[in-house]
């Protein structure tokens, strides 16, 4: 059994180390940590679980971002530890997260992934929407909280204001 919570400051680096863990070490590279840069995450959204001992088990961070005029989640990233994939507790993180966003209002959420993996929740390709290079745009997934918010959206991912 896991507790989810949202993420607070005293999580942040304990998170850090856990994306370092999970990750390449390069990941700050990719460009979707240029939307990033000098942003907080989402309050609320950004999640951590912990085993009953308390132990960080995964997280999930959201940001906000703009295609056009329109307000956009980014989705990630989002890791389980090692130790503790294969529970669904990833799944578990992205169910709970998106549920709290659609009810906070957020209308769609971006992410650059997996299709296969995300797809069970959801999410399908963008057309149209483009992260900032080098990013592949098969791998560019939207999913829609309220029918229609992609409809008709395009254009570049950019930093929110």
């Amino acid at each position: 059994m896991f507790e989810l919570r949202p993420e607070t400051d005293e999580d942040w680096w304990e998170v850090e180390a856990l994306y370092d863990l999970c990750f390449a070490p390069g990941r700050e590279a990719l460009s979707s940590y240029r939307l990033r840069d000098d942003v907080p995450p989402v309050a609320g959204l950004s999640m951590v679980a912990r085993d009953p001992d308390g132990i960080l088990a995964g997280a999930i961070r959201f940001w906000p971002v703009r295609v056009g005029d329109a307000r956009v989640l980014l989705l990630g990233p989002v890791a389980v530890h090692p130790t503790r994939q294969g529970e669904g507790l990833g799944g578990g993180l992205i169910r709970e997260s998106l549920h709290l966003a659609k009810d906070s209002g957020w209308q769609r959420v971006l992410l650059v992934g997996d299709a296969p993996y995300y797809g069970r929740f959801g999410f399908t390709k963008l057309e149209g929407v483009q992260m900032p290079p080098p990013t592949n745009p098969e791998r560019v997934l939207g999913l829609e909280l309220q029918p229609g918010a992609w409809a008709g959206l395009s254009g570049l991912v950019e930093r929110a204001a």
